[in-house]
């Protein structure tokens, strides 16, 4: 018979297998075909070309998208070997040399990449657009988006996935050549591990990885704190080590040791739902350690990676009020120009006046005992700080109240304020320096500290700098003894019918053709401003989050499928002694609530701590952006659950 019939053959007969690995070669296609299509779209980025990181952006997602792709058709190409270890165990014992199968393997491999490939690029070359209007979309573009194909994406999809099919051909010669015929035959059963008992130190293995996971935890919770930094880089390699290495402990012994100990309490006493869920979980943990701890850290770095991206564009209307509060601000009593056009248009709108003095302070004084240590870089710093009457901040705060020498300290914000808390009832010593260089001094007394935005990043230095609101009668005595302050009047403007909103932008923007926009600053412009910059970042994130995410669940759904067709015989014997469906599915829910379930609640308890060590450093929200990512999480790995359980139970009523 010819190599070619041979093949044809094969493939026929393994056509209930191919289907599984052609799966994911198709995906992997899809995915990578459709972002790279996307990235050399000239429509796409002409439009998104402002925010000056689409193409930095769109470079970096390429390779690990790429990076993924081949964890993703390694990890499904060794499945997949594995299942037909038996038929290519009976080729060698009918005479067929290691050498021969591997070329009839790789001749199939080379039909399915292909195959693949052209459906994978059909597929890609459609949900570009699709992806192409999810991303104007979150830029707030509008743009029209032909199907335009692109022959660099072709080429570069070409060279990339025949490096991956020569990797994949390695991958299954070096299986073929390594592995003995006896152990061809047996393979599928290797990951099963007689239990009997469970040893002393393997107790204390399994308990020191809860105990290296919670450390990790708590050491992230310290990972910003000023008072344990030492070598940040260093704390972040000990918080990796211990989180992945205690989470790979607690799968390989401590999840094995549970289930022994619940096995053991039964006295030999198994129900069908104990047979079917506790003890393939813990025979086959010893094999399904490392891949169980992979998944669970890459869904914990990839939901974090997201998490942390969805809160940086989530922030963007926060952030862009922190340093603009108000729809437009005015420095100085320039751009009147905008108010006689505002005017003009019959556009109303409420003005806010804030008068401005800068004293000089030193944040020393402000920094809580626990904070107050040379490696603080707030510590001895001396700095400018602005002051407002009471009158003017009672504008947006009438309820404000503030005697003598006491003050309030707002507009204190951001990641500084998160990094560096300041705190209330403390004495600050300003000064202010005249115009004769005569230096006057004043103790004000903290009498509480607020965060709300009030006076503009420009003023402040950046968003989020912190203000005094001080008596009318010192904010005068402060103005006598000085004249050095760079600012001395904000105005802030809030349009009264938000319809209006629209029109008053579109004068800001013909002022700004002008040259007279320099004055006026846009809340709505520092918006978009921020949503360009980081919009390509929330969806390269989101896009290489999903691939994360459907990688991984792929991987458990292909793990149980292939469990299932081991596990096949079993439920013919249960099937055989008078045991129902709807019984022997009681304990395969248990078991993918399991094997789904614990893998995404360990990695979402890795996200959750590993964003909230540092979300501040990227955005002012967390909860909502945190919730919705998780949210997005465990619904597509209710997906795949569900996917798996209908999967069993299709095996379970063949089985009879």
């Amino acid at each position: 018979m010819s190599l070619s019939k041979l093949v044809l053959r094969s493939m026929k007969k393994n056509m209930k297998h191919y289907y599984l690995y052609f799966f994911a070669l198709i995906f992997s296609v899809t995915l990578y075909f459709s972002f790279v299509t996307l990235q050399n779209n000239a429509e796409v980025l002409d439009t998104v070309d402002k925010s000056g990181t689409a193409k930095a952006g769109f470079a970096a997602a390429t390779y690990m998208l790429y990076f993924i792709v081949l964890f993703f058709v390694l990890y499904a190409n060794h499945l997949f070997m594995k299942r037909r270890s038996k038929e290519i165990g009976l080729y060698q014992l009918i005479g067929m040399t290691k050498g021969l199968i591997v070329r009839l393997l790789a001749v199939e491999s080379i039909l399915l990449f292909v195959g693949a490939i052209v459906l994978g690029m059909l597929a890609g070359f459609f949900s570009s657009r699709l992806f192409a209007m999810i991303l104007l979309r979150v830029l707030e573009k509008e743009a029209l988006v032909t199907m335009t194909f692109s022959t660099e994406a072709l080429q570069q999809s070409i060279v990339v996935f025949a490096i991956l099919l020569v990797i994949v051909l390695v991958q299954m010669a070096w299986m073929i050549y390594r592995v003995s015929l006896l152990s061809l035959f047996s393979a599928s059963k290797q990951a099963d591990e007689r239990v009997k008992r469970f040893n002393p130190l393997q107790m204390v293995i399994g308990f020191l990885g809860l105990v290296f996971i919670a450390y990790g935890y708590y050491a992230s919770t310290k990972l910003f704190d000023i008072n344990s930094q030492g070598n940040l880089t260093l704390n972040m390699i000990i918080i990796l080590a211990t989180t992945i290495g205690g989470t790979f402990l607690v799968f390989r012994f401590s999840v094995a040791f549970i289930m022994n100990s619940i096995r053991l309490k039964r006295n030999g006493h198994l129900t069908a739902r104990d047979v079917l869920a506790l003890t393939p979980i813990m025979h086959r943990m010893k094999a399904n350690a490392k891949s169980l701890t992979l998944i669970t850290v890459l869904t914990g770095v990839s939901l974090g990676v997201t998490t942390l991206a969805y809160i940086s564009y989530y922030s963007s209307e926060s952030s862009a009020y922190s340093r603009v509060p108000g729809d437009y601000v005015l420095l100085e009593d320039k751009g009147q120009e905008f108010l006689k056009k505002l005017e003009d248009n019959n556009i109303a709108f409420d003005k806010s006046d804030f008068r401005l003095q800068s004293v000089s302070a030193s944040f020393t004084q402000l920094l809580s005992e626990s904070q107050q240590n040379k490696d603080n870089p707030l510590f001895g710093l001396e700095g400018i700080i602005y002051t407002i009457p009471l009158s003017d901040y009672q504008q947006i705060v009438p309820e404000a109240a503030v005697s003598d020498n006491d003050v309030i300290l707002t507009n204190y914000g951001g990641y500084m304020a998160e990094m560096f808390p300041l705190e209330k009832d403390r004495d600050v010593v300003v000064t202010t320096e005249g115009s004769e260089e005569a230096t006057k001094e004043e103790t004000l007394h903290v009498k509480d500290v607020r965060h709300e935005s009030i006076i503009s990043g420009t003023v402040t230095s950046g968003p989020g700098g912190p203000i005094f609101v001080v008596p009318d009668a010192l904010f005068e005595k402060l103005a006598t003894h000085s004249s050095t302050s760079e600012w001395h009047k904000q105005t802030s403007i809030k349009i009264k019918n938000k319809s209006d909103l629209a029109q008053a932008e579109k004068l800001y923007i013909q002022l700004d053709e002008e040259n007279y926009s320099d004055d006026i600053h846009s809340y709505e412009e520092e918006r978009k401003g921020n949503i360009e910059s980081l919009g390509i970042t929330i969806f390269t994130a989101a896009f290489l989050g999903l691939a994360f995410l459907m990688t991984t669940g792929s991987i458990l759904y292909f793990k149980q499928m292939s469990e299932a067709e081991e596990e096949r015989g079993s439920y013919t014997i249960l099937r055989k002694i008078g045991f129902a469906e709807k019984d022997i599915m009681k304990g395969i829910y248990m078991k993918q609530a399991f094997n789904f379930g614990v893998p995404l609640i360990i990695g979402l308890l890795h996200s959750y701590f590993a964003v909230k060590s540092g979300w501040f450093l990227f955005g002012s929200e967390l909860t909502a952006p945190l919730w919705i990512a998780m949210s997005c999480y465990i619904a597509l790995y209710a997906i795949f659950a569900v996917l798996s359980v209908g999967y069993y139970k299709k095996v379970i009523r063949e089985s009879l």
